[in-house]
């Protein structure tokens, strides 16, 4: 299955490089959802996720030539884009003093059984500093191979799982933290 994707996408940058549109839209259906939910992940914002995911495919447009099958799969070349794009926008970002201090991300809000951990969880995540949210999400929520998130991170492979097992460490921390300051304030209560 993974080596007829590999030649599906190869074929359709083949035929995308001499012209055809539908080629294009092809590429588009089959990896915009994972570049949208790696930029959702790593920005926590849906808006900026469709932002990021829009300039993925804006920029392959204008660079169809970057992508090369040698050193890996597309799927893996555009997120390896994203991230990229994710980390431009940081650092746009950080140049601008935020006006509204009370402003929270734009995560959807809990709304039943279970919504509530997940909630925790999400935030969690995003508190996390980028190089291990990168890990996570690509690893844990995208479960893309530990080689796979090394070449998209530009980085080895025992680098990626060192930086994992650290983020699951500060993951674990935090959340038991916040479970323990709850108990806390329901025995405090009572």
């Amino acid at each position: 299955m993974i080596a007829f994707a590999r030649a599906t996408d190869r074929d359709l940058m083949r035929r995308f490089r001499a012209g055809d549109r539908d080629a294009f839209t092809e590429i588009y259906r089959a990896h915009s959802p994972a570049v949208h939910r790696f930029a959702l992940h790593m920005t926590g914002d849906s808006g900026k996720a469709i932002e990021i995911t829009q300039d993925v495919f804006v920029w392959l447009i204008h660079h169809p030539d970057g992508f090369d099958p040698i050193r890996g799969d597309l799927g893996a070349f555009l997120t390896g884009v994203a991230r990229k794009f994710v980390q431009r926008r940081w650092q746009q970002e950080k140049r601008w003093v935020q006006y509204d201090e009370t402003a929270t991300p734009s995560v959807q809000p809990a709304t039943g059984d279970g919504d509530e951990d997940k909630e925790q969880l999400r935030s969690a995540i995003a508190a996390l500093p980028e190089r291990y949210r990168e890990v996570v999400v690509l690893c844990d929520l995208e479960e893309t191979s530990y080689e796979d998130a090394a070449s998209q991170l530009e980085c080895a492979t025992g680098t990626v799982r060192s930086r994992l097992h650290r983020a699951r460490t500060l993951l674990a921390r935090k959340l038991l933290g916040v479970n323990r300051k709850v108990k806390e304030a329901v025995r405090y209560s009572a």
